[in-house]
């Protein structure tokens, strides 16, 4: 072990041990009785294991052991490899970040917390996500910024009856009272564990597509909005089993459907407190700076495609004309665009102005997701990048020629795509390192390569419960 590492690895347990004094005892006295920790992999996926609540502490420190080949998981449980990733040896630590532990809310006798991935030389592990969301919130503090981040979390609830056919939860209008009697029973259920959990719910209804349900959440810091990410969803589930309920978070459950948007809004904020996104004299009041941060963001959309969108069904979701944000432009208010700019209502812009990352589905990877919008943005901030002109129409009823005179071009429409457009980010592959990155490639082009020719049907009803 480095000196660096074990010096790392030292405090780490020092600050465990101090941070366990009390906890054991408190949740003991609450009727914890187990810990579930997880890490989402590189195939989306929430991989968990658990332990009584007396091995927390040894989960803190010495962590819990799982193999290298994760690293390069998909989502069918197959692996793929990297020039340095890949067979069968290898072992990593999966260590509690006890500032994430939290009692879950409709299973009261479990707690969960978020799981770092270490070697066992006491260093985190190149390819921990997680740690490199953790580290690109570092690198915009030593800038003098920090971020607050949120997701809006869209679903599917239902029944599957004995011939495998799905049955909503309810069959719309969408935003209705008549959708909302047939499902506040479980509404009830879920925004109570939440609110158990710490998790701050603005918003729910019913939504448009049948079955479907939106929760939004308070902005946050981006880790704890990622974590937010993965214990919303383990909530969901678990409240929904209670109802004889199933939940899909799949960007496609109904071919026929709209699909499960994960749209990421997010805000640039100085070391005063200052709302980058508001009060500024740049376009539709964004600050020099927060119009450089959103332009990086711009830039690198057609990479950022490849952490959001991570199977073949996610690219019928990302369709021109289907409010997912399918070109690379950015407007006000405009649901077509990949980024949607909201400045807030008058008297309350300071707070609430952010900006909208349409293209996330319920297959995004959470902490890539945060951490690459915000390398990204932060290489915009370093070259003092400019914004287009908004667009304030449907990008797709321009001619093509109307859209690149304003450089305004699709999205990838295929994994792929995606994956090719991810391999080739300069930007992305510097702030993730090589390990983390060529993982990320190696995945999605596995991925790619698995479900080409195979018809939607097919990958809809296969992937629907692994999200």
């Amino acid at each position: 072990m480095n000196t660096e590492a074990k010096e790392a690895t030292v405090a780490r347990v020092v600050d465990a041990e101090t941070k366990l004094a009390a906890t054991v005892d408190e949740l003991r006295a609450a009727g914890v009785r187990y810990v579930s920790g997880s890490i989402v992999d590189t195939g989306s996926i929430n991989r968990l294991k658990s332990v009584p609540l007396d091995r927390l502490a040894s989960l803190a420190t010495n962590g819990i052991g799982f193999s290298y080949c994760w690293a390069t998981a998909l989502t069918n449980d197959h692996f793929t490899e990297t020039d340095v990733l890949g067979g069968p040896s290898g072992d990593m630590r999966m260590i509690a970040d006890l500032d994430s532990l939290v009692q879950m809310g409709a299973t009261p006798q479990w707690a969960w917390v978020a799981l770092d991935q270490y070697l066992q030389d006491g260093s985190v592990a190149p390819w921990c996500q997680r740690s490199f969301a953790k580290r690109l919130v570092g690198q915009a503090a030593e800038r003098g910024y920090s971020l607050r981040m949120t997701y809006e979390f869209e679903w599917f609830v239902g029944r599957v009856a004995g011939d495998g056919m799905l049955g909503a939860c309810h069959l719309g209008p969408g935003y209705s009272s008549n959708a909302w009697a047939l499902v506040h029973p479980y509404a009830l259920d879920l925004l109570d564990a939440l609110a158990a959990e710490r998790v701050d719910v603005e918003c729910f209804h019913p939504e448009y597509s049948f079955g479907q349900m939106e929760v939004s959440t308070t902005p946050t810091d981006p880790v704890r909005a990622a974590d937010q990410h993965v214990l919303f969803r383990h909530t969901a589930r678990t409240v929904a089993a209670f109802h004889d309920y199933r939940c899909s978070f799949s960007p496609v459950v109904l071919p026929s459907g709209l699909g499960n948007g994960f749209h990421l809004h997010f805000s640039l904020w100085n070391e005063a407190g200052d709302n980058l996104f508001a009060g500024g004299d740049g376009p539709a009041g964004l600050t020099r700076e927060g119009e450089s941060f959103l332009a990086g963001v711009l830039a690198e959309l057609p990479a950022l495609v490849a952490l959001a969108c991570a199977t073949t069904p996610s690219y019928e979701r990302l369709k021109p004309q289907n409010w997912s944000g399918a070109y690379r432009c950015w407007g006000q208010e405009n649901r077509e665009a990949a980024l949607r700019f909201i400045p807030g209502m008058v008297g309350t812009r300071a707070q609430t102005a952010n900006t909208e990352f349409k293209v996330v589905d319920g297959s995004g990877h959470p902490y890539l997701v945060v951490g690459a919008v915000i390398a990204a943005g932060l290489h915009g901030l370093e070259k003092g990048s400019r914004l287009p002109q908004p667009v304030a129409i449907d990008p797709h009823t321009m001619t093509p020629e109307e859209r690149a005179a304003e450089g305004i071009s699709q999205l990838p429409s295929s994994l792929r795509e995606a994956a090719e457009a991810l391999a080739g980010s300069a930007v992305l592959r510097a702030a993730m390192g090589d390990v983390l990155f060529d993982a990320m490639v190696a995945v999605r082009r596995a991925e790619s390569e698995a479900d080409a020719g195979r018809p939607l049907d097919e990958l809809v009803a296969e992937q629907l419960w692994r999200f």
